[in-house]
């Protein structure tokens, strides 16, 4: 990990830029199996979301908007103009928030495990119980509760103590303020002037996002291409890390993307 601007991130391979950004409660360690499948073909970036991971210690902005500036203001720092992009859940709101807001920049873009709208119609619970239960339960066993949700399996899952790892670096200043972020954010509107190549990743058993919010991005966005993967949950790219890293390495990789 090293500081590069505001954000501490994972910097390594060669090749083109391909920038991963994280969810809620992450880090840029839950990104291992993608390090390992493409840094040899690209330089993968990933970026600690202020307030998670390993850049647990920055204040968290209250929007979505103020995430993706950071992440910006990140590449910048590393002299990276141009990138593939792929977002996973808060991190594809961030990353659509990017596409609205630099699009010339992005030259293949990646939506899993997300959607449109901040306000999940078919999350496993509301923003606002999830806001009570930090509260009331503390951030740990709250992170610890969500994480078993990201899987098939729950705690049982392969996947499931790096996502307890990350999730307990996180800061309490950070969780809450990315719940008020997805109230404030709907990124609808902006999805039509996509122009850019565009992926959607989900698992057909994701409990965070229901089939309608994937299904939205894939209807919405021009020319969008849609994967769906049977039998994993939210965190498709830990639960069948085979199939997810074949099936994003075969889109960033074809011909619709200038090298």
């Amino acid at each position: 990990m090293k500081a590069a601007g505001p954000l501490i991130c994972r910097d390594a391979g060669e090749g083109p830029a391909l920038v991963l950004v994280h969810g809620y409660l992450g880090g840029a360690r839950m990104w291992d199996g993608q390090f390992a499948a493409f840094a040899a073909r690209f330089r993968c970036i990933a970026p600690n979301l202020a307030g998670f991971g390993a850049s647990s210690h920055l204040e968290a902005p209250e929007s979505i908007e103020g995430q993706a500036r950071l992440v910006f203001e990140t590449l910048d720092a590393l002299g990276i103009d141009t990138f593939r992009l792929l977002g996973h859940s808060m991190g594809g709101m961030v990353v659509q928030q990017m596409a609205a807001m630099a699009p010339e920049r992005i030259e293949k873009l990646v939506l899993y495990g997300t959607g449109p709208v901040g306000v999940l119609p078919n999350r496993f619970e509301t923003i606002e119980t999830s806001r009570q239960r930090i509260r009331s339960e503390g951030l740990a066993a709250t992170a610890a509760r969500i994480a078993a949700t990201w899987f098939m399996k729950g705690s049982d899952a392969e996947g499931y103590a790096v996502c307890l790892a990350e999730g307990s670096r996180a800061s309490l200043q950070g969780a809450l303020a990315s719940l008020t972020a997805w109230e404030h954010w709907d990124g609808t509107a902006a999805l039509k002037h996509f122009d850019m190549p565009t992926l959607v990743v989900w698992g057909d058993g994701d409990r965070s996002y229901g089939w309608s919010q994937p299904e939205t991005l894939w209807k919405t966005i021009p020319g969008c291409r849609l994967a769906v993967v049977p039998g994993a949950a939210h965190n498709v790219h830990m639960e069948k890390p085979e199939i997810f890293n074949m099936i994003v390495a075969d889109f960033l990789s074809d011909d619709s993307c200038p090298a």
